[in-house]
């Protein structure tokens, strides 16, 4: 595993379309107990290089339950996302994930997290790509059907970000119904 990482960390295949170039960001061990698969850094996580270093990693961290140490503790979470370097703006947020990383990466990372008890798919990228038809069509969908994915130790949020106040507004079962089930699952995988 850390041999890969710093293969993965080293990575410039998309270097020409990186509009700050390439910083693959993540965190995995081969103890990892949840897996976080979110979509791809911001501008404040490639400036810092350490994952969800930004408004909403502290709202993910307060979803989760988990003070810092515990978030950032490899052995314990692991942060994949779908895209390991910043994609830059497109329309009045980040641009997609590329997909070259998940090509590239995922199949030979995921499959060294053997320890995983619990993965969080967070936003719409990592939900149409792990549930694929499985999923809803929509983010509302998957997080509302969040149930049916636990038993394939899969749960589906929205992303935690500031732009998504109006979504977590407009969806008060979410706050109700899914964060106490999610600390849970979390405290749960982790053993805690």
């Amino acid at each position: 595993m850390p041999a890969l990482l710093c293969e993965i960390r080293a990575c410039t295949q998309c270097a020409a379309v990186l509009p700050l170039g390439p910083r693959p960001v993540l965190q995995a061990s081969s103890c990892s107990r949840v897996l976080v698969i979110g979509q791809a850094p911001g501008a404040r996580v490639h400036a810092s290089g350490v994952p969800w270093d930004d408004a909403s990693g502290r709202r993910l961290r307060e979803w989760l339950g988990l003070d810092t140490p515990t978030f950032y503790d490899a052995d314990r979470v692991a942060l994949v996302p779908m895209g390991f370097c910043y994609p830059g703006k497109r329309g009045g947020g980040d641009a997609p994930p590329r997909p070259e990383c998940r090509a590239t990466w995922h199949p030979r990372l995921l499959p060294l997290l053997t320890n995983v008890r619990l993965s969080l798919l967070v936003g719409r990228h990592a939900q149409a790509h792990v549930l694929g038809t499985r999923g809803a069509a929509t983010l509302t969908g998957a997080v509302r059907d969040w149930r049916r994915h636990l038993d394939a130790g899969r749960l589906p949020l929205p992303h935690p970000s500031p732009r998504n106040v109006g979504w977590f507004k407009a969806n008060p079962w979410f706050a109700r119904d899914v964060l106490p089930e999610l600390r849970l699952r979390v405290r749960e995988a982790l053993g805690d």
